[in-house]
């Protein structure tokens, strides 16, 4: 069809570095990125991360670079903008993103407006954001999504992030899970929107899917191997973005539901444990094996009741009658008019979410 001919880039990261000690790479990536000696780099982390592990990283560039280090608590369009002004001032030529899915997507926003190469270095395998040039922002209202720009090199050191709380490595698999129903969205758009679909971003994502459910039970433990498979997979996920040019292999309906619980309930749960939820629900919708997702997910240790995330059932329902608002733009299971309260009460119920 020529909804296959649309064109569009391809920016991959040029340099993937993933392993123990893998932080020693940064050198590399900071001249992949063209960065000189006695330049000024910004580094934006979290407190936390930085007590933890900022003296490895400093030990890596501090005769080669100097580093301006802010640190950020939240992922508001906000903060980000601050943060961009406040490299902008210090005149760096590169943003370095350190830490969980905050840092890393504050310092991603930033190093676009400053535009100057980003390098992701995440510490915790929570999210799929770590080589996708894509950001997600909490608004003021409503999360929001901006493209960015793909990462010049990620640097995931197996050291640290298999470090990281289990909730965080669980969540992550979440994450992976949900491209079992942001695939069938894509396609579904496709067929009846004549959305663009490419079919190898969405077998790659749907990799990283697979993946997760083979070693679901030793991701769950937390095992070293397994944080590898997952860190991987999420690398995959993010890649499988760049290919498609959207996010549309890696967030569908699931995604949605996820970004109303954060309107209607917000702070109550990880993003990888709410879209784990969603995904439940969405796969029912879809005619497929929701049972088998729930069990995967029962594995790896995510809770698959809202209740076990302090989520009010009353908030699951609201979610699911006005997701669909969420991103008029992008078409999924639940349509463009959503669910009624009763269909979707009765959704979350039958799939035991409530």
């Amino acid at each position: 069809m020529d909804s296959n001919a649309v064109l569009h880039r391809i920016e991959l990261p040029r340099l993937i570095s993933v392993g123990d000690g893998a932080l020693a790479d940064t050198l590399s990536a900071l001249s992949v990125a063209g960065v000189e000696r006695g330049s000024r780099v910004g580094i934006v982390t979290g407190p936390h991360v930085w007590q933890l592990y900022g003296h490895r990283l400093r030990g890596v560039i501090e005769d080669v670079v100097e580093a301006v280090v802010v640190s950020v608590k939240d992922s508001s369009i906000a903060t980000a903008k601050d943060v961009a002004r406040e490299l902008h001032e210090a005149g760096v030529e590169a943003v370095i993103g350190f830490g969980g899915g905050k840092p890393i997507d504050v310092g991603k926003f930033s190093a676009w407006k400053l535009e100057v190469p980003f390098i992701s270095i995440p510490t915790s395998p929570s999210h799929d954001g770590i080589a996708s040039p894509f950001t997600s922002l909490k608004g003021s209202n409503r999360p929001y999504s901006v493209r960015t720009r793909t990462p010049v090199a990620v640097i995931a050191d197996i050291d640290i992030i298999s470090s990281a709380p289990l909730r965080l490595i669980r969540a992550g698999a979440g994450d992976l899970v949900a491209k079992l129903t942001a695939v069938r969205d894509w396609k579904l758009a496709h067929r009846l929107k004549g959305e663009y679909y490419g079919e190898y971003a969405a077998k790659l994502a749907l990799l990283s899917a697979k993946h997760v459910i083979e070693y679901a039970g030793s991701i769950g433990r937390g095992s070293r191997e397994a944080v590898r498979v997952l860190v991987e997979g999420l690398i995959s996920s993010g890649v499988a973005m760049c290919i498609a040019g959207s996010t549309r292999p890696a967030s569908g309906s699931e995604h949605l539901f996820s970004h109303a619980l954060d309107i209607v309930a917000p702070g109550r749960a990880l993003h990888g444990e709410q879209v784990a939820l969603g995904t439940i629900m969405m796969m029912y919708l879809h005619g497929g094996d929701w049972r088998k997702v729930r069990n995967t997910l029962k594995k790896i240790g995510l809770p698959t009741r809202a209740h076990d995330l302090g989520i009010p059932e009353e908030a699951v329902i609201e979610a699911l009658t006005i997701m669909h608002r969420i991103r008029p733009d992008r078409y999924t299971i639940v349509g463009e008019t959503g669910l009624t309260r009763e269909a979707a009460e009765r959704l979350a119920r039958v799939t035991g979410v409530i």
